[in-house]
């Protein structure tokens, strides 16, 4: 059996992404990424939950038409989990690429969404690749894997949820070009959530509106307020028939808390707007 027929099934996807992601671009993030590519360096996307970081990651895969790899970093994410391992796959034993290998064998983008979840000496792995080195040590097969100029990696981080245990060490971040996003002045974000949610653009403004009385409660009983990712998904409900004030406790006020006095405020909130 050879490894690429043993491994069909189980090796990580290279995702292409060959339709327009919708991407409405705030500042100057899209020339600054594009130029991180030429120049063959990393780049950290810092901002809130729900901004776009995401969709921004997928609409540059498609822009620089390289495959997309995507991993969500979590606590238990070991650096065999980034690299590979060997498995046991009918009678043999076979390497198997984990997310990171793949991508740079392929010469894609890799993103390490919220890499403050993994653990710290998971994320050093990626310190070789992120300086002018450019290579990743599978020490289990003795291999040195070079980069191509195509590979690129990305990372991203919610600086409102960092902790003293949950930071990025500065040797990591001190090798990338940061990009940072926060949530779009309310004449864009109300363009957004028309376009992306379906609804006209009075509902939007309304929708956005919501939004900014939610984030004035950050650090007075929430820890952020509406995403304009939770946004679009009432603006979808909406779009869908649902009457919009059930729409918006479903998708904004349920989705910020389960505390029930704050549940009862930001029930207000919406009633107030809707």
């Amino acid at each position: 059996m050879s490894e690429a027929l043993g491994t069909r099934g189980i090796a990580p996807t290279l995702a292409r992404i060959e339709t327009e992601p919708y991407y409405q671009a705030i500042h100057d993030e899209v020339a600054l990424f594009e130029s991180a590519h030429r120049r063959r360096l990393p780049v950290l996307l810092k901002g809130p939950t729900g901004c776009g970081k995401t969709r921004f990651v997928e609409y540059m895969a498609w822009r620089l038409k390289r495959p997309l790899v995507t991993v969500a970093c979590h606590d238990d994410l070991t650096t065999a989990d980034l690299v590979g391992r060997y498995l046991i796959v009918g009678n043999e034993t076979v390497w198997v690429d984990g997310p990171l290998a793949a991508a740079v064998r392929a010469g894609a983008i890799c993103y390490l969404d919220e890499i403050v979840e993994a653990r710290k000496d998971t994320t050093v792995v990626i310190h070789p690749l992120a300086d002018n080195r450019r290579l990743l040590a599978i020490d289990k097969r003795g291999e040195l894997l070079a980069a191509p100029d195509d590979f690129m990696l990305v990372i991203s981080y919610n600086p409102g949820y960092q902790s003293v245990l949950k930071e990025i060490k500065p040797s990591t971040r001190q090798r990338f070009v940061a990009l940072e996003f926060d949530y779009p002045e309310a004449a864009v974000e109300a363009g957004i959530v028309a376009t992306e949610g379906g609804v006209d653009a009075g509902t939007a403004r309304r929708l956005v509106k919501l939004a900014e009385l939610t984030r004035n409660l950050k650090g007075a009983g929430l820890d952020e307020g509406a995403s304009t990712r939770l946004l679009v998904h009432a603006a979808q409900l909406i779009a869908d028939g649902v009457e919009p004030a059930a729409a918006c406790t479903a998708a904004v006020a349920r989705a910020l808390s389960d505390d029930p006095e704050m549940t009862g405020t930001l029930d207000d909130l919406v009633h107030a707007v809707f």
